[in-house]
């Protein structure tokens, strides 16, 4: 049984679709934009970034877009890519936050090389800790479903916007601030 944190309540959804950035369609456009690292959230995102030459610091998959499985070709792109230094599998079940979760992302944002994590259940929350733990200039990189990929850059602002989402899930939002390391 997974060890929830947060977990998000229907209400907090429509919030969720207001990108954190600008929403691309086009890889290389994102990446010529794209401050240093570059943090991947989700299967489809982590596929274009891999395709494009330009693979993740780190990258958090599950196998999963919108629902359903993801394609074999990106399934296949991720799992024969070998760039990665660090594979980890971990559990979150899906509207949720994780203590696993988040230290795995803590660990992998904070270390040296890159790493992929590969949930079992859902990724989906993990672009708003990944802002939390992100250095400033950074890029955390997700998809807006029907949309593209949005590039989040990490600054004081956009920090601040996903640390208020995040106060509002059901849970203990002081606990993950200490899982992530933060005051």
């Amino acid at each position: 049984m997974a060890d929830i944190v947060l977990e998000l309540q229907p209400e907090l959804r429509s919030e969720l679709k207001t990108p954190l950035g600008p929403v691309y369609t086009d890889t290389h456009s994102l990446l010529a934009d794209a401050g240093a690292p570059v943090i991947a959230i989700g299967d489809v995102v982590t596929h274009h970034l891999i395709d494009a030459g330009e693979p993740p610091a780190v990258a958090m998959v599950d196998e999963r877009t919108e629902r359903s499985a993801v394609s074999s070709e990106i399934a296949e792109t991720i799992s024969g890519f070998d760039g990665f230094e660090t594979v980890r599998e971990i559990t979150n079940p899906a509207g949720t936050l994780s203590a696993e979760l988040l230290t795995a992302l803590r660990e992998a944002i904070e270390g040296t090389g890159t790493t992929l994590l590969d949930v079992d259940g859902e990724e989906d929350l993990a672009t708003l800790p990944a802002v939390l733990l992100a250095p400033d200039g950074a890029s955390v990189v997700y998809g807006q479903p029907g949309e593209g990929m949005v590039l989040a850059t990490v600054d004081a602002e956009t920090r601040e916007r996903c640390r208020r989402i995040l106060s509002q899930m059901d849970g203990d939002t002081e606990r993950l601030l200490t899982l992530l390391g933060i005051e």
